[in-house]
Protein backbone atom coordinates (compact mmCIF):
# COMPACT_ATOMS: atom_id res chain seq x y z
CA UNK A 1 0.00 0.00 0.00
CA UNK A 2 3.04 2.43 0.79
CA UNK A 3 4.74 1.55 -2.43
CA UNK A 4 1.17 2.51 -4.53
CA UNK A 5 0.81 5.38 -2.53
CA UNK A 6 4.42 6.56 -3.06
CA UNK A 7 4.22 5.60 -7.00
CA UNK A 8 1.13 8.04 -7.06
CA UNK A 9 3.15 10.79 -5.86
CA UNK A 10 6.02 10.67 -8.13
CA UNK A 11 3.42 10.04 -11.11
CA UNK A 12 1.56 12.93 -10.16
CA UNK A 13 5.06 14.75 -10.39
CA UNK A 14 5.69 13.50 -13.32
CA UNK A 15 2.23 14.87 -15.32
CA UNK A 16 2.77 17.93 -13.68
CA UNK A 17 6.45 18.40 -14.74
CA UNK A 18 7.85 18.61 -11.10
CA UNK A 19 10.73 15.71 -11.64
CA UNK A 20 14.64 17.09 -12.42
CA UNK A 21 15.73 16.00 -15.94
CA UNK A 22 17.40 12.55 -14.41
CA UNK A 23 14.15 11.53 -12.73
CA UNK A 24 12.11 12.53 -15.57
CA UNK A 25 14.24 9.98 -17.91
CA UNK A 26 14.18 7.67 -15.18
CA UNK A 27 10.52 7.18 -14.91
CA UNK A 28 10.27 7.44 -18.41
CA UNK A 29 12.34 4.30 -18.55
CA UNK A 30 10.33 2.77 -16.26
CA UNK A 31 7.13 3.22 -17.76
CA UNK A 32 8.38 1.94 -21.13
CA UNK A 33 9.42 -1.54 -19.41
CA UNK A 34 6.07 -1.48 -16.71
CA UNK A 35 2.65 -1.83 -18.27
CA UNK A 36 1.38 -1.23 -15.01
CA UNK A 37 2.83 1.75 -14.72
CA UNK A 38 2.28 2.99 -17.79
CA UNK A 39 -1.71 2.15 -17.59
CA UNK A 40 -1.66 4.51 -13.75
CA UNK A 41 0.08 7.15 -15.49
CA UNK A 42 -2.50 7.08 -18.31
CA UNK A 43 -5.19 6.77 -15.62
CA UNK A 44 -4.11 9.35 -13.26
CA UNK A 45 -3.87 11.63 -16.76
CA UNK A 46 -7.33 11.40 -17.35
CA UNK A 47 -8.25 12.53 -13.80
CA UNK A 48 -6.35 15.51 -13.72
CA UNK A 49 -7.37 16.53 -17.15
CA UNK A 50 -11.08 16.07 -16.04
CA UNK A 51 -10.57 17.79 -12.48
CA UNK A 52 -8.89 20.56 -14.35
CA UNK A 53 -11.78 21.07 -17.05
CA UNK A 54 -14.30 21.03 -14.03
CA UNK A 55 -12.57 23.72 -12.40
CA UNK A 56 -11.84 26.24 -15.03
CA UNK A 57 -15.80 25.99 -15.54
CA UNK A 58 -16.88 26.44 -12.00
CA UNK A 59 -14.67 29.18 -12.31
CA UNK A 60 -16.46 30.70 -15.63
CA UNK A 61 -19.27 30.34 -13.83
CA UNK A 62 -18.20 32.11 -10.86
CA UNK A 63 -17.16 35.16 -13.12
CA UNK A 64 -20.58 34.96 -14.89
CA UNK A 65 -22.40 35.00 -11.44
CA UNK A 66 -20.53 38.10 -10.46
CA UNK A 67 -21.12 39.98 -13.44
CA UNK A 68 -24.75 39.04 -13.63
CA UNK A 69 -25.10 40.38 -9.55
CA UNK A 70 -24.21 43.84 -11.10
CA UNK A 71 -26.84 44.72 -13.86
CA UNK A 72 -29.87 45.83 -13.17
CA UNK A 73 -31.97 44.26 -15.46
CA UNK A 74 -35.29 46.04 -14.24
CA UNK A 75 -33.91 49.23 -14.28
CA UNK A 76 -32.11 48.80 -18.20
CA UNK A 77 -35.68 46.76 -18.53
CA UNK A 78 -37.51 50.39 -17.82
CA UNK A 79 -35.03 52.23 -19.35
CA UNK A 80 -34.71 50.75 -23.26
CA UNK A 81 -38.21 49.34 -23.72
CA UNK A 82 -40.17 52.66 -24.43
CA UNK A 83 -37.50 53.67 -26.70
CA UNK A 84 -36.54 50.86 -29.24
CA UNK A 85 -33.82 53.27 -30.68
CA UNK A 86 -32.15 52.63 -27.96
CA UNK A 87 -31.45 49.11 -28.05
CA UNK A 88 -30.10 50.25 -31.67
CA UNK A 89 -27.91 52.17 -30.17
CA UNK A 90 -26.68 50.13 -27.46
CA UNK A 91 -25.76 47.17 -30.23
CA UNK A 92 -23.96 49.53 -31.91
CA UNK A 93 -21.99 51.40 -28.90
CA UNK A 94 -21.43 47.73 -27.23
CA UNK A 95 -21.70 45.19 -29.98
CA UNK A 96 -17.95 43.89 -28.76
CA UNK A 97 -18.78 43.88 -25.46
CA UNK A 98 -21.93 42.09 -26.76
CA UNK A 99 -20.10 39.31 -28.68
CA UNK A 100 -17.88 38.54 -26.08
CA UNK A 101 -20.50 37.98 -23.49
CA UNK A 102 -21.97 35.45 -26.22
CA UNK A 103 -18.72 33.66 -26.86
CA UNK A 104 -18.33 33.28 -23.11
CA UNK A 105 -21.70 31.74 -22.93
CA UNK A 106 -21.39 29.43 -26.20
CA UNK A 107 -17.81 28.26 -24.50
CA UNK A 108 -19.59 27.75 -21.23
CA UNK A 109 -22.55 25.41 -23.16
CA UNK A 110 -19.44 23.46 -24.84
CA UNK A 111 -17.40 23.20 -22.10
CA UNK A 112 -20.10 21.77 -19.85
CA UNK A 113 -21.04 19.01 -22.53
CA UNK A 114 -17.54 17.99 -23.10
CA UNK A 115 -17.32 17.94 -19.38
CA UNK A 116 -20.35 15.53 -18.67
CA UNK A 117 -18.91 13.27 -21.63
CA UNK A 118 -15.39 13.62 -20.17
CA UNK A 119 -17.29 12.63 -16.97
CA UNK A 120 -19.13 9.34 -18.47
CA UNK A 121 -15.80 8.41 -19.84
CA UNK A 122 -14.00 8.72 -16.30
CA UNK A 123 -16.56 6.86 -14.44
CA UNK A 124 -16.27 4.22 -16.85
CA UNK A 125 -12.84 4.23 -16.70
CA UNK A 126 -12.66 4.49 -12.90
CA UNK A 127 -14.15 1.53 -13.04
CA UNK A 128 -11.44 -0.42 -14.71
CA UNK A 129 -9.02 1.22 -12.72
CA UNK A 130 -10.77 0.55 -9.30
CA UNK A 131 -10.83 -3.25 -10.89
CA UNK A 132 -7.21 -3.01 -11.22
CA UNK A 133 -6.15 -1.60 -8.12
CA UNK A 134 -8.83 -2.63 -5.58
CA UNK A 135 -11.09 -5.50 -7.71
CA UNK A 136 -14.60 -3.18 -7.69
CA UNK A 137 -14.97 -2.88 -11.36
CA UNK A 138 -18.12 -2.88 -13.61
CA UNK A 139 -16.77 -5.98 -15.21
CA UNK A 140 -17.57 -7.99 -12.33
CA UNK A 141 -21.46 -8.43 -14.06
CA UNK A 142 -19.56 -11.26 -15.78
CA UNK A 143 -19.28 -12.83 -12.26
CA UNK A 144 -22.41 -15.31 -12.85
CA UNK A 145 -25.06 -15.86 -9.74
CA UNK A 146 -25.64 -19.26 -10.49
CA UNK A 147 -28.90 -20.44 -9.18
CA UNK A 148 -29.48 -24.19 -8.90
CA UNK A 149 -26.63 -26.29 -9.49
CA UNK A 150 -26.39 -29.55 -7.59
CA UNK A 151 -22.50 -29.95 -6.44
CA UNK A 152 -20.74 -33.34 -5.65
CA UNK A 153 -21.20 -35.22 -3.32
CA UNK A 154 -18.72 -34.59 -0.79
CA UNK A 155 -20.59 -30.75 -0.53
CA UNK A 156 -21.61 -29.85 3.02
CA UNK A 157 -25.13 -28.39 4.04
CA UNK A 158 -23.75 -25.07 3.91
CA UNK A 159 -22.34 -24.93 0.14
CA UNK A 160 -24.99 -26.57 -1.36
CA UNK A 161 -25.48 -23.96 -3.06
CA UNK A 162 -22.67 -21.88 -5.37
CA UNK A 163 -23.15 -17.98 -5.17
CA UNK A 164 -21.08 -17.04 -8.39
CA UNK A 165 -20.03 -19.16 -11.22
CA UNK A 166 -17.33 -18.22 -14.34
CA UNK A 167 -14.85 -19.99 -16.14
CA UNK A 168 -11.08 -21.79 -16.16
CA UNK A 169 -9.01 -23.28 -18.46
CA UNK A 170 -6.17 -25.86 -17.10
CA UNK A 171 -2.56 -24.41 -17.51
CA UNK A 172 -1.14 -27.94 -17.01
CA UNK A 173 -1.88 -31.61 -17.32
CA UNK A 174 -1.61 -32.13 -13.31
CA UNK A 175 -4.86 -29.83 -12.08
CA UNK A 176 -3.60 -26.19 -12.54
CA UNK A 177 -6.18 -24.02 -13.61
CA UNK A 178 -6.47 -20.01 -14.67
CA UNK A 179 -9.24 -17.74 -13.82
CA UNK A 180 -9.95 -14.23 -13.21
CA UNK A 181 -9.26 -13.24 -9.61
CA UNK A 182 -12.86 -10.96 -9.36
CA UNK A 183 -14.54 -14.49 -10.06
CA UNK A 184 -12.72 -16.29 -7.11
CA UNK A 185 -12.00 -12.80 -4.58
CA UNK A 186 -13.96 -14.08 -1.23
CA UNK A 187 -14.77 -17.66 -1.97
CA UNK A 188 -14.98 -19.67 1.36
CA UNK A 189 -14.28 -22.94 -1.51
CA UNK A 190 -14.38 -23.55 -4.90
CA UNK A 191 -15.12 -26.29 -6.96
CA UNK A 192 -14.44 -26.43 -10.81
CA UNK A 193 -16.80 -28.77 -13.37
CA UNK A 194 -15.75 -30.18 -16.67
CA UNK A 195 -17.18 -32.98 -18.74
CA UNK A 196 -15.18 -35.53 -16.40
CA UNK A 197 -16.56 -34.53 -13.08
CA UNK A 198 -16.53 -32.07 -10.16
CA UNK A 199 -13.60 -31.24 -8.61
CA UNK A 200 -12.85 -29.38 -5.49
CA UNK A 201 -9.55 -26.88 -5.75
CA UNK A 202 -7.43 -24.15 -3.58
CA UNK A 203 -6.56 -21.05 -4.76
CA UNK A 204 -3.03 -21.02 -4.61
CA UNK A 205 -1.58 -17.36 -5.78
CA UNK A 206 -3.37 -14.36 -6.67
CA UNK A 207 -2.83 -11.13 -8.42
CA UNK A 208 -5.44 -8.28 -7.79
CA UNK A 209 -3.64 -5.62 -9.88
CA UNK A 210 -4.28 -8.26 -13.28
CA UNK A 211 -6.95 -9.94 -12.31
CA UNK A 212 -5.75 -13.51 -12.40
CA UNK A 213 -6.12 -16.44 -10.11
CA UNK A 214 -3.93 -19.79 -10.16
CA UNK A 215 -6.34 -22.65 -8.53
CA UNK A 216 -5.00 -26.27 -8.00
CA UNK A 217 -7.07 -29.10 -8.27
CA UNK A 218 -7.31 -31.23 -4.55
CA UNK A 219 -9.46 -34.00 -5.27
CA UNK A 220 -8.60 -37.73 -5.08
CA UNK A 221 -10.64 -38.31 -8.05
CA UNK A 222 -9.30 -35.99 -10.49
CA UNK A 223 -6.91 -37.77 -12.78
CA UNK A 224 -4.44 -36.24 -15.06
CA UNK A 225 -5.43 -34.33 -17.90
CA UNK A 226 -3.02 -35.65 -20.83
CA UNK A 227 -1.03 -32.87 -22.35
CA UNK A 228 -2.32 -29.79 -23.31
CA UNK A 229 -3.31 -29.44 -26.61
CA UNK A 230 -3.27 -25.79 -26.95
CA UNK A 231 0.18 -23.54 -25.98
CA UNK A 232 0.48 -19.74 -24.26
CA UNK A 233 1.22 -17.21 -26.14
CA UNK A 234 4.63 -15.34 -25.39
CA UNK A 235 4.16 -12.29 -28.21
CA UNK A 236 1.59 -9.73 -29.17
CA UNK A 237 -1.40 -10.89 -31.36
CA UNK A 238 -2.29 -8.24 -34.45
CA UNK A 239 -4.78 -6.08 -34.85
CA UNK A 240 -7.63 -7.57 -36.73
CA UNK A 241 -6.66 -11.41 -35.48
CA UNK A 242 -9.06 -13.96 -35.49
CA UNK A 243 -9.75 -14.94 -31.89
CA UNK A 244 -11.95 -17.18 -30.24
CA UNK A 245 -13.23 -18.12 -26.79
CA UNK A 246 -14.98 -20.95 -24.85
CA UNK A 247 -16.66 -20.41 -21.51
CA UNK A 248 -19.44 -20.87 -19.42
CA UNK A 249 -22.39 -18.36 -19.46
CA UNK A 250 -24.78 -21.06 -19.24
CA UNK A 251 -24.51 -24.86 -17.83
CA UNK A 252 -22.79 -26.19 -21.22
CA UNK A 253 -19.78 -25.20 -22.68
CA UNK A 254 -20.18 -21.91 -25.46
CA UNK A 255 -18.01 -21.06 -28.05
CA UNK A 256 -17.66 -17.15 -29.04
CA UNK A 257 -15.60 -16.45 -32.51
CA UNK A 258 -14.08 -12.66 -33.19
CA UNK A 259 -11.24 -11.03 -33.70
CA UNK A 260 -8.85 -8.59 -32.02
CA UNK A 261 -10.58 -5.22 -32.21
CA UNK A 262 -8.18 -2.85 -30.33
CA UNK A 263 -4.41 -3.58 -29.01
CA UNK A 264 -5.59 -1.79 -25.54
CA UNK A 265 -8.34 -1.72 -23.72
CA UNK A 266 -10.50 1.49 -22.17
CA UNK A 267 -8.40 4.95 -22.39
CA UNK A 268 -5.59 2.83 -23.61
CA UNK A 269 -5.13 0.48 -20.70
CA UNK A 270 -2.22 -2.10 -21.85
CA UNK A 271 -3.44 -4.73 -19.53
CA UNK A 272 -6.00 -5.70 -21.67
CA UNK A 273 -7.18 -6.62 -25.62
CA UNK A 274 -10.24 -5.39 -27.01
CA UNK A 275 -12.02 -7.83 -28.58
CA UNK A 276 -15.16 -8.00 -30.89
CA UNK A 277 -17.21 -11.17 -29.11
CA UNK A 278 -20.31 -11.05 -27.15
CA UNK A 279 -19.58 -12.40 -23.94
CA UNK A 280 -22.64 -13.34 -21.30
CA UNK A 281 -22.17 -13.46 -17.54
CA UNK A 282 -19.88 -16.61 -16.69
CA UNK A 283 -17.55 -16.02 -19.71
CA UNK A 284 -14.82 -14.44 -17.01
CA UNK A 285 -12.13 -16.45 -16.90
CA UNK A 286 -12.25 -18.41 -20.25
CA UNK A 287 -9.35 -18.90 -22.52
CA UNK A 288 -9.45 -16.39 -25.68
CA UNK A 289 -7.04 -18.59 -28.73
CA UNK A 290 -6.14 -17.23 -31.89
CA UNK A 291 -6.27 -20.24 -34.51
CA UNK A 292 -3.26 -22.05 -34.20
CA UNK A 293 -4.25 -22.85 -30.63
CA UNK A 294 -2.22 -20.36 -28.77
CA UNK A 295 -3.68 -18.77 -25.97
CA UNK A 296 -3.97 -15.03 -26.34
CA UNK A 297 -5.27 -13.86 -23.18
CA UNK A 298 -8.35 -14.40 -20.42
CA UNK A 299 -11.68 -12.89 -21.03
CA UNK A 300 -12.85 -10.59 -18.27
CA UNK A 301 -14.88 -7.89 -19.13
CA UNK A 302 -16.92 -5.89 -21.35
CA UNK A 303 -18.00 -2.51 -22.37
CA UNK A 304 -21.31 -2.09 -21.22
CA UNK A 305 -22.38 0.38 -23.80
CA UNK A 306 -21.17 -1.16 -26.75
CA UNK A 307 -22.22 -4.25 -28.21
CA UNK A 308 -19.27 -7.08 -28.89
CA UNK A 309 -16.59 -5.00 -27.05
CA UNK A 310 -15.17 -7.32 -24.72
CA UNK A 311 -11.90 -7.27 -23.20
CA UNK A 312 -8.82 -9.67 -22.21
CA UNK A 313 -6.11 -9.66 -20.14
CA UNK A 314 -3.01 -10.61 -22.26
CA UNK A 315 -1.33 -13.64 -22.24
CA UNK A 316 2.17 -12.09 -20.95
CA UNK A 317 0.34 -11.76 -17.58
CA UNK A 318 -0.70 -15.16 -17.23
CA UNK A 319 3.60 -15.88 -18.17
CA UNK A 320 4.20 -13.34 -15.02
CA UNK A 321 1.63 -15.24 -12.71
CA UNK A 322 3.21 -18.68 -13.41
CA UNK A 323 6.42 -17.28 -12.66
CA UNK A 324 5.16 -15.59 -9.06
CA UNK A 325 3.94 -19.06 -7.80
CA UNK A 326 5.46 -19.40 -4.40
CA UNK A 327 7.89 -22.70 -4.81
CA UNK A 328 5.89 -24.09 -1.56
CA UNK A 329 2.45 -23.69 -3.62
CA UNK A 330 3.13 -26.18 -5.82
CA UNK A 331 3.35 -29.81 -5.36
CA UNK A 332 4.51 -30.09 -9.01
CA UNK A 333 6.29 -28.31 -11.50
CA UNK A 334 3.43 -26.17 -13.64
CA UNK A 335 4.34 -27.80 -17.20
CA UNK A 336 2.36 -25.89 -19.54
CA UNK A 337 1.94 -26.89 -23.26
CA UNK A 338 5.05 -25.99 -25.30
CA UNK A 339 3.43 -27.06 -28.53
CA UNK A 340 0.08 -26.78 -30.06
CA UNK A 341 -1.93 -29.67 -31.23
CA UNK A 342 -4.47 -27.29 -32.83
CA UNK A 343 -2.79 -25.75 -35.84
CA UNK A 344 -4.21 -26.17 -38.66
CA UNK A 345 -7.39 -28.15 -37.59
CA UNK A 346 -10.59 -26.85 -38.22
CA UNK A 347 -12.88 -25.15 -35.57
CA UNK A 348 -15.01 -27.73 -34.85
CA UNK A 349 -12.35 -30.55 -34.27
CA UNK A 350 -10.00 -27.30 -31.88
CA UNK A 351 -13.07 -26.89 -29.61
CA UNK A 352 -13.81 -30.77 -29.60
CA UNK A 353 -10.17 -30.86 -28.49
CA UNK A 354 -10.33 -28.57 -25.92
CA UNK A 355 -13.73 -29.12 -23.95
CA UNK A 356 -11.93 -30.84 -21.39
CA UNK A 357 -9.43 -28.84 -20.56
CA UNK A 358 -12.43 -25.75 -20.21
CA UNK A 359 -13.84 -25.76 -16.75
CA UNK A 360 -16.66 -24.05 -15.19
CA UNK A 361 -15.98 -22.20 -11.94
CA UNK A 362 -18.05 -22.77 -8.87
CA UNK A 363 -17.79 -20.52 -5.77
CA UNK A 364 -19.21 -20.79 -2.88
CA UNK A 365 -19.52 -18.41 0.07
CA UNK A 366 -20.87 -19.13 3.59
CA UNK A 367 -22.15 -15.90 4.54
Amino acid sequence: MRQDIELEAIIEDYLNGKLTPEEHAAFEQLRSKDQMVDHKVVAHKVFLESMNQYASIVKLKEQMDAAHSHIDVASLTEELKPHPSKLVRLWRNNRSAVAIAASFVLLALVSLYSIQNNNKQAGTFEAMSQDMAQIKRSQSGLIRDIKSIKTDSKSNNSESRPRFGGSGFAISGNGYIVTNYHVVRGADSIHVQNGKGSYKVQSIYTDPVNDIAILKINDKSFENLPSLPYTIKKGASSLGESVFTLGFPKDDIVLGDGYVSSKNGINGDTLAYQVAIPVNPGNSGGPLLDNNGNIVGIINGKENKTDGATFAVKSKYIMEALNAIPQDSLSRRVAYGKKSMLRGLKRDKQVEKMQDYVFMIKVYNNN
